[in-house]
């Protein structure tokens, strides 16, 4: 007999049900779809309805059980939970609890079936007692203290909550207990909440400014390591407040070029390093082509710390504004002076405005040197790596040619003798 891929896994879970009659509505569904071949095109079919509720309400109890199961320490290492499913899912959901909780030896009891993970492999035993579970220990007070904090009042929705977490959960859960005086209290929280005066945003950067190797407010840094201190101690704009670090540039004192991109992100801003991500990888690659060592060069951005976005968990770049720009100005400025390279390379319109004091039209101004800066030296424009990232496929080929030959273009232009002499810091 053959059946459709799609028949196979309804019937693994419809089986799973407490109805009596699934056995005997399954082998009707089979016996059907190799007689009646039009059934497989009819969904609003009696019987396909009927499997349909069926599977659903098991995969519902799939999901509540792994969001409701609670494992308490008995010794030894071990942790044991009591679950009450509705249907027959102990086994079929237990190769989940052991893959999310594979370095840790657990039980989950039930009143049917339980499941024992070893560190090894699963074991199943009969149902247990409800007596059989450990009792709540020191380490439940501090999950309450913990669900009791992030209880936010004025986004209460008993409905919705009772939807997603029913009553009938609520005697093996923990935190069930402290519903009732939640929400109750959540309305007067709520406008306590609204009455009470704006708090000023907290930020990790005054954790920065206790540095001992931090240079006093409006002094000059006169190292690197002192530069790094000082970015991230500064509040002159919001960004660094949500930042992880401020990020500055690396490669050596000296260098005949200083590569300057827009701001670090998602990744550098974790690394505490310049072109790390999907953006410097693509740097690096070109570089490799070159045969110009990425040691040889000094990577910076115009702008220290990571201006996000969140979506869901993802932290999505956000490209800086003017005056947050305007506000590393100063600290692109104190490393220009301290590396001393002979020239600059502005990746990208952030960075070109930063190093020539306007705005720049990179598709207009890209491929040639600058001369416009007061210390003499010179400003190549050409795109930031990224921005070759976001050229259609069709089109990202021939873009990375042109920005190759940039690169080159700058490298070789770098070794004439005729470039300004920089400036030596003050």
């Amino acid at each position: 007999v053959r059946v459709p891929v799609a028949f196979v896994e309804l019937c693994n879970q419809v089986l799973l049900h407490r109805e009596p009659g699934r056995f005997a509505l399954m082998y009707r569904l089979l016996w059907r779809l190799v007689h009646e071949p039009a059934l497989r095109h009819d969904p609003l079919d009696a019987d396909r309805l009927k499997a349909a509720e069926l599977a659903a309400a098991v995969r519902r109890d799939i999901h509540k059980m792994r969001a409701f199961v609670r494992f308490r320490p008995v010794g030894d290492d071990r942790h044991v939970a009591w679950f009450e499913p509705d249907h027959h899912i102990v086994e079929a959901n237990a190769p989940f609890f052991m893959r999310r909780f594979a370095q840790m030896r657990w039980a989950i009891l039930t009143p049917e079936r339980c499941v024992e993970w070893d560190g090894e492999q699963l074991h199943f035993q009969p149902g247990a007692d409800r007596s059989n579970a450990p009792p709540a220990d020191a380490g439940e007070q501090l999950w309450l203290t913990y669900y009791e904090h992030i209880f936010n009042p004025a986004r209460l929705k008993l409905a919705m909550m009772v939807r997603e977490m029913p009553r009938r959960y609520w005697h093996n859960l923990p935190e069930a207990a402290l519903i009732a005086p939640l929400a109750a209290s959540a309305a007067a929280r709520s406008e306590a909440m609204v009455a009470a005066p704006a708090t000023p945003a907290r930020s990790t950067r005054t954790l920065h400014i206790q540095r001992a190797d931090a240079p006093p407010p409006g002094e000059a840094p006169r190292t690197l390591e002192a530069l790094k201190a000082a970015t991230n101690a500064c509040t002159a704009c919001p960004i660094g407040a949500l930042a992880t670090q401020a990020v500055c540039g690396e490669g050596p004192v000296g260098a005949q070029h200083m590569l300057v991109g827009e701001q670090p992100g998602d990744q550098e801003d974790l690394a505490g390093r310049p072109f790390v991500g999907p953006a410097g990888q693509l740097l690096d690659g070109a570089l490799r082509e070159l045969g110009w060592p990425r040691q040889q060069l000094y990577l910076a951005n115009a702008v220290k710390h990571f201006k996000y976005e969140l979506r869901g968990k993802r932290r999505l770049h956000k490209t800086a504004g003017q005056r947050e720009a305007q506000a590393c100005g100063q600290w692109l400025a104190h490393e220009i002076n301290l590396v001393q390279p002979q020239a600059l390379v502005a990746l990208g319109a952030t960075a070109a405005r930063a190093l020539l004091g306007r705005d720049v039209a990179v598709g207009r101004e890209r491929g040639r040197w600058l001369h416009e800066r007061a210390d003499g030296r010179p400003v190549f424009v050409t795109l930031h790596p990224s921005a070759l990232l976001r050229q259609p496929p069709s089109e990202r080929e021939a873009a990375y040619a042109a920005w190759l030959e940039d690169l080159r273009r700058c490298r070789e232009v770098a070794f004439e003798p005729s470039l300004p002499a920089a400036t030596t810091p003050d």
